[in-house]
């Protein structure tokens, strides 16, 4: 008796997932455009469009310490693999002269044990690892992200106003 009850326990369990589906996916209050979801696998949703980059090359400010910095222009048909990162013809510590470039961090030369390195750690070589282009792109859900400046001058999170 008691092994019946385990099964059907177990049973329910793993058909519990397919029967909360079948509920939402009959619901058909979903909006028609979603990431993910209940749809059948044969559904085409097509993608939104590309965000246009922002190719200024103005250098945009950071919003919070340790942020890597943005790309501020254009890197669509950049080369980066094992054998050429196209970055480094112009951010190399030895060709910035050259490019007016930033030059990469010096953190860049360091392994994972701090020990400074001749050439780029092999570790941060892949610079779109951390490095994005800025885009015009509108958020997709809401952002309350606030930098450690407004913070601090806010009041409310414990800033100036807050010591009055």
């Amino acid at each position: 008796m008691k092994t019946r009850i385990t099964f059907a326990a177990l049973a329910l369990a793993a058909a519990m997932p397919l029967l909360v589906s079948g509920v939402f996916a009959a619901d058909g209050a979903a909006p028609a455009k979603v990431p993910s979801g209940p749809h059948p696998i044969t559904q085409e949703i097509p993608a939104d469009p590309m965000a246009k980059e922002i190719t200024d090359d103005h250098k945009r400010a950071r919003n919070y310490a340790d942020q890597p910095p943005l790309i501020p222009h254009a890197i669509r048909d950049y080369q980066i693999d094992l054998n050429i990162n196209k970055c480094m013809t112009c951010h190399d510590r030895k060709n910035t002269e050259g490019s007016q470039a930033p030059m990469i961090s010096v953190t860049h030369f360091q392994d994972r044990d701090g020990q400074t390195l001749g050439a780029v750690s092999p570790r941060r070589y892949f610079c779109t690892q951390c490095h994005v282009p800025q885009t015009d792109a509108q958020p997709i859900t809401g952002n309350r992200f606030r930098d450690i400046d407004s913070i601090l001058a806010g009041g409310k999170a414990g800033g100036k106003e807050g010591a009055k």
